[in-house]
């Protein structure tokens, strides 16, 4: 395992994030907890000491189940991180509570890293304004309930300096996503740049875009194959990754076993990539970003709020397939087997889950745009009987 020097510490360079654990069930909160156990105990093993979690993740679940897993193993054989659920402004003002329940489910004394959470244009003015009580989380620490204090953006560039101007002195650390797709598409490479002038170590969430770059087209896998002979799409993510100055801590959300083993065994030693390969995956990243896709990570933080239950992270996903693909099976075959009340027409409009997106996406208007798509596709309607 890679180890990156922090503040003293020994920090692995691979960290589980807690957003896509593995279930045994159909709602967003039915984490398979054996399952859980079996991927900790191996990480562990292996040298993964970073775990992630967050207020939101499987729908409030995953710190009660991360705080059950680890408790068996001593406190000081692993970090853990967490952070104030700023992706829903309802939650500003209420900072303090919202600690205490979240030490309580992680079943801890402290937090080694915690983030102000998902800094971005719908939630900055919070963030800003006088009443957010900074003080309360530099207390925390003062008292060693946070050990390091950070914070995390999905917001443009200038809303990131922004937040940094004011908060800067006080933030130890950063996380921002970041992947050769949204090295330009998110401006990460602006985010990168101002992070390491200001010589603030970077946290990467989303290296592998949710999924979407774990496996590429045929056409993209070509390019990747001709760029990096024998190299996997999820290694090539993550050497992008080892290739970043500043970087300290990589989260890959881990669904089961083989992608952790996978993950372990790329981290076991680091091997940047030739500025050609480098610039050659940001070429690929900005044709595929070309073609009309939506740049969800499948967070799930809108789906708590939709009052149809439409799994939007999913739609979206077979949305951006449409797109790249112009159809294909995969619209047909996952709709297909839904009841036709979760199918992107049944979207009322009513803007709630835009209103917490990190992503600041406007998602009524996918499903508007993915319903007539999906109304003029002859395979879609021969398949699914159509609407």
């Amino acid at each position: 395992m890679i180890y990156k020097d922090f503040c003293g510490k020994k920090l692995s360079a691979l960290g589980l994030g807690c957003m896509r654990l593995p279930k045994n069930g159909p709602k967003d909160s039915d984490i398979d907890v054996n399952a859980v156990a079996a991927m900790a105990e191996t990480a562990l093993k292996n040298g993964i000491n970073y775990f992630d979690v967050a207020y939101g993740y499987h729908a409030g679940n995953a710190e009660n189940v991360i705080g059950e897993v680890l408790s068996a193993y001593p406190r000081d054989s692993f970090y853990l991180a967490d952070k104030f659920p700023g992706y829903d402004v309802s939650n500003f003002g209420h900072e303090e509570e919202l600690f205490e329940e979240q030490l309580k489910k992680c079943k801890t004394d402290y937090f080694d890293f915690y983030l102000l959470h998902n800094v971005c244009e719908m939630n900055i003015e919070q963030y800003m304004s006088d009443n957010f009580p900074l003080r309360y989380f530099l207390t925390q620490k003062e008292n060693g309930r946070i050990k390091h204090l950070g914070f995390s953006c999905h917001g443009k560039p200038e809303t990131h300096e922004r937040f940094l101007e004011r908060f800067g002195p006080y933030m130890e650390f950063c996380q921002i996503e970041l992947n050769w797709l949204d090295w330009n598409l998110q401006k990460a490479k602006e985010k990168v740049r101002g992070l390491n002038e200001k010589n603030i170590p970077i946290w990467v969430m989303e290296p592998v875009r949710g999924g979407m770059l774990a496996k590429l087209d045929d056409k993209n896998e070509k390019k990747l194959q001709e760029l990096i002979p024998g190299v996997t799409a999820v290694e090539a993510d993550f050497r992008f990754i080892q290739s970043v100055p500043g970087v300290c801590v990589t989260l890959s959300g881990m669904s089961n076993m083989e992608q952790l083993k996978q993950n372990i065994e790329i981290f076991s030693e680091e091997k940047k990539l030739s500025e050609e390969q480098f610039d050659g995956l940001i070429s690929i990243g900005n044709d595929l970003a070309s073609v009309g896709t939506i740049p969800c990570t499948g967070c799930r933080y809108c789906t708590g709020y939709c009052p149809q239950e439409i799994d939007i992270p999913n739609v979206i996903g077979t949305y951006n397939d449409h797109v790249i693909t112009g159809g294909g099976f995969r619209s047909p075959q996952y709709l297909g087997g839904l009841p036709k009340s979760k199918w992107p027409q049944s979207c009322l409009h009513c803007g709630a889950c835009a209103a917490v997106c990190p992503q600041k996406i406007d998602i009524p208007s996918v499903m508007e745009d993915y319903s007539e798509r999906l109304s003029k596709d002859e395979l879609f309607l021969r398949i699914t009987g159509g609407y």
